[in-house]
């Protein structure tokens, strides 16, 4: 449709002439225009109570038939009211297949907005977490969902982790949950029903558990039987002796398998230490330093750069254990004369400790299993050393319990690096890296 505004304005010119020059004709020229004036006036003030009358009932009704400007108008006010009811239907028919996809989602599915108000959920939700619909909606989520692991999970705001929860429904049902971030100020919370791998993996623990218990009794047995044995004549006398070394090796191999297996255990039963206390890592690596050195026996060049004045809070034991993991695992996989660079440093908002070697490498397919349970990139080698397999899991599991993470970068041929990365951490004072080198 073009613009309707020069042919109105033509037509209200004319009407005006042509009152003009009647007026002219009678004598009475400004009574004729204030009388057409007066009726332009009358019919504009008609229209608009039509456009009035018919917005408000316009979803009932066709527009008022009208020519000129004023059927343009309403043509045009039609037009976009048609428009605007069809995006309308569109978006109903969108948000009601959105509800549909989400209700047949096997997760509860709770949308929040603002300060976690929730706005709606599925099925799964309400069966979950016991909502009712809608005396709940706007309800903030925190409110009804009061298990301190939820409310700190909230107050963390890192939505990369998940929590698990008991359902306020059923204290037999577990609960895994997700925020997922989306549009302006806005979330989806996705509740899993994880009941049945929980189940699996505590009889998990509890077998790896006890059964590492169980066999430090026949080991103790059979290494104090190796000890008698070799203190006996029969192997004094030299036939006895490469039997023994053998089962003195195998004996502390297994013996070392279930320390790593107890450790283990502990570190996914046990909750992480209430009142962590200050850990001085540079002083511990120091102690790295040391063990590393002494298991090399000279064979490689071990060295040492920590910032002294970088701390993390936490469990020294178990920082020691990750530390010692990451570093005997350089030597053992170092060839003799090789490199092992330690460092204590802090970069891109974080507390790092690295452990670089020049040894062979790791393929690039072999690092997301790295902390597997049992994993070996070379099987061969690790049970020549006497490995278990469990360190880098350790690791994985200590540093999780820290609230730090495991980076691994290598290279086939120039060697790797394994970093822990501690995004909290705190600096008591200013201090310069301390070197210290060693064979």
């Amino acid at each position: 449709m073009g613009n309707p505004w020069p042919a109105a304005l033509t037509r209200t010119g004319l009407s005006l002439v042509a009152a003009l020059v009647l007026g002219l004709a009678v004598g009475r020229p400004w009574l004729v225009l204030a009388v057409a004036a007066l009726a332009l006036l009358a019919f504009n003030l008609v229209q608009t109570h039509r456009l009035e009358q018919w917005l408000r009932r316009s979803n009932r009704q066709r527009p008022p038939a009208a020519e000129g400007l004023w059927g343009g108008i309403f043509s045009a006010i039609d037009r976009r009211q048609y428009r605007r009811r069809g995006r309308l239907l569109r978006l109903l028919d969108l948000l009601q297949r959105f509800r549909e996809s989400v209700s047949a989602m096997p997760d509860g599915v709770i949308m929040l907005a603002g300060e976690g108000e929730m706005q709606w959920w599925n099925r799964l939700a309400s069966r979950y977490m016991g909502l009712r619909w809608p005396q709940d909606r706007g309800q903030r989520i925190a409110n009804l969902l009061r298990h301190p692991d939820f409310a700190a999970f909230l107050g963390r705001g890192d939505w990369n982790a998940a929590v698990k929860i008991p359902s306020p429904q059923d204290a037999d049902r577990t609960l895994e949950i997700r925020i997922v971030p989306y549009g302006s100020d806005r979330q989806l919370l996705l509740a899993r029903d994880v009941s049945e791998l929980d189940r699996l993996e505590t009889m998990r623990r509890d077998f790896v558990g006890n059964i590492s218990h169980e066999l430090r009794t026949p080991l103790t047995v059979l290494r104090g039987m190796s000890e008698q044995l070799n203190d006996s004549d029969a192997a004094a006398s030299g036939e006895l002796q490469r039997p023994l070394a053998l089962m003195e090796q195998q004996v502390g191999r297994m013996s070392r398998l279930v320390d790593d297996l107890l450790l283990l255990s502990r570190l996914e039963t046990e909750s992480p230490p209430v009142e962590p206390g200050p850990v001085v890592v540079a002083e511990l690596l120091r102690d790295v330093q040391d063990e590393a050195k002494a298991l090399s026996g000279g064979e490689h060049t071990i060295t040492l750069t920590a910032d002294e004045a970088l701390q993390v809070e936490g469990d020294r034991d178990e920082l020691r254990s990750a530390f010692s993991n990451l570093v005997s695992n350089a030597v053992k996989y170092t060839e003799a004369g090789g490199r092992i660079d330690i460092r204590w440093f802090e970069a891109a908002g974080a507390a790092c400790a690295a452990v670089a070697d020049t040894g062979k490498g790791i393929p690039a397919h072999h690092l997301p299993r790295l902390t597997e349970r049992f994993y070996r990139v070379d099987a061969g080698r690790a049970s020549r050393e006497g490995g278990t397999g469990l360190g880098l899991a350790i690791v994985k599991h200590v540093l999780s319990r820290h609230g730090a993470r495991l980076s691994v970068t290598s290279e086939l041929g120039v060697g790797s690096t394994f970093t822990a990365v501690f995004p909290h951490y705190e600096r008591v004072q200013a201090a310069a890296p301390v070197s210290q080198s060693g064979e």
